[in-house]
């Protein structure tokens, strides 16, 4: 489903515009047009410092999160490639920490777009081909790349020698482009192996950790799952990690949700698997504390929007929007609301994501769902969430945008608190409203 990007700055959005001129408008997936591609720009991937690789289908942009605070921390410049974005285009690339500049944008851009018209290259083909020119031509100590769908035939995984190779948690999702159950996702999350370089996981199921051992030894890949070469876990209020290298105990990370302490887990490991960049022990221990990523689980701060709750309700702020992510919020949402009150649920989903799957595990939770579009794409309709409050036999409504929706609570005088989930576009949308805006 394309991204729909726009800019303020008008030499940005004349490249974006003339690359959905020339992009086929739709998520593709192959390495043969990103071959392509950076071949004609000088190869720049092959000229990148050492890279972390990090795929998933949730937990994978915090894993990010977690390795860029824990080089920081140790004085590494490092170089970042995410996607989507929330707000700004810029978000996905940062050079040395900071977002990438209009003007250093607006020019990869047009340089890669000078030379891709016969191409046919997608929207996130050209993204990645200007994240790897922007990297190549910035000295650094590390790259942490994130990948864009899936793995093996992701743009990204162009990249021929990593440092280390990550895997975070495993759900379905994408299924036009992954396959319907678990095996096959994971089947293709392991694709980003590669011979000689150590790929480390979280802990699965025995038979998805069955078919990601089988790839990682088929690509001759050093394999490092979490419960046999490495564990962690949660023991009065502190992060227990351990290794063949010893022991190591972390303070929780300052990111919110039950899910984040295994985020950061995954993101030692990996850096605790490799040997291009070392990392002291001062740095680990400073990463969970030091990692923001926005719009998961992000409590928002006083704004416009927050300015409408009379009554002082707590807004939370997520991007999840699938069956994994909706278990998540559901162990969060336990121990969020006071004496198990019910909190208000402001929901918006992109038309292709299973919305039952979503709620399901939130159910008993909530106590009004307040369905949104979901601005610039296609979107479940009303009747989808009204048919759930129904059977769930809680109250529906429908607004048009978050600042009608917030409205309604206030106007209800409950104080609980409000969750505002189902997509990553809506959480962007959200925070550009509540002038909270990612850097």
């Amino acid at each position: 489903m394309p991204d729909n990007a726009t800019s303020t700055n008008p030499a940005v959005q004349a490249q974006l515009d003339r690359l959905w001129s020339l992009s086929p408008g739709a998520d593709v997936l192959g390495l043969d047009r990103i071959t392509q591609l950076l071949d004609r720009i000088g190869n720049p991937h092959l000229s990148l410092p050492p890279i972390f690789h990090v795929a998933g289908t949730n937990g994978k942009g915090s894993t990010c999160a977690f390795l860029r605070a824990a080089l920081e921390a140790d004085g590494k410049s490092v170089h970042v490639f995410t996607s989507p974005h929330l707000v700004r285009f810029n978000e996905r690339i940062r050079i040395n920490g900071a977002l990438i500049s209009d003007a250093l944008l607006a020019k990869y851009l047009e340089r890669i777009l000078d030379l891709a018209g016969d191409i046919g290259a997608s929207f996130f083909e050209v993204t990645t081909a200007a994240a790897f020119l922007a990297f190549a031509d910035h000295p650094a100590d590390a790259a942490i790349i994130e990948v864009g769908l899936g793995g093996r035939l992701d743009a990204t995984n162009i990249l021929p020698a990593p440092a280390v190779c990550g895997i975070a948690q495993l759900g379905i999702d994408h299924q036009s482009f992954l396959g319907d159950t678990l095996a096959e996702i994971a089947a293709e999350k392991a694709g980003i192996a590669k011979p000689g370089v150590p790929l480390i996981t979280s802990r699965y199921a025995a038979v998805v950790a069955s078919i990601i051992a089988t790839a990682a030894e088929t690509a001759e890949a050093p394999y490092f799952p979490m419960g046999s070469d490495w564990d962690a876990a949660v023991y009065r209020d502190r992060l227990h990690y351990r290794d063949g290298m010893g022991k190591i105990e972390l303070p929780l990370p300052r990111l919110p949700g039950p899910h984040q302490p295994m985020n950061a887990a995954l993101a030692i490991a990996m850096l605790r698997h490799q040997d291009a960049v070392p990392v002291s022990e001062a740095a680990l221990k400073a990463a969970p504390l030091w990692a923001q990523w926005p719009a998961r689980l992000q409590r928002l701060d006083h704004g416009p929007l927050t300015a409408l709750l009379s009554r002082g309700n707590a807004l939370w702020l997520d991007g999840g929007h699938n069956e994994a992510a909706g278990e998540m919020l559901a162990k969060f949402l336990d121990g969020l609301s006071p004496q198990e009150k019910p909190v208000h649920l402001i929901v918006g989903m992109l038309s292709n994501k299973d919305v039952a799957a979503f709620l399901q595990p939130m159910r008993g939770k909530i106590s009004h769902i307040y369905s949104l579009p979901v601005p610039g794409h296609d979107h479940h309709r009303t009747d989808r969430f009204e048919a759930i409050a129904r059977e769930w036999g809680i109250v529906s409504s429908a607004h048009d945008n978050v600042a009608d929706a917030l409205a309604a609570v206030a106007a209800s005088g409950d104080s609980a608190p409000i969750l505002i989930a189902g997509s990553l576009y809506l959480a962007g949308d959200v925070l550009l409203r509540n002038d909270q805006l990612p850097d």
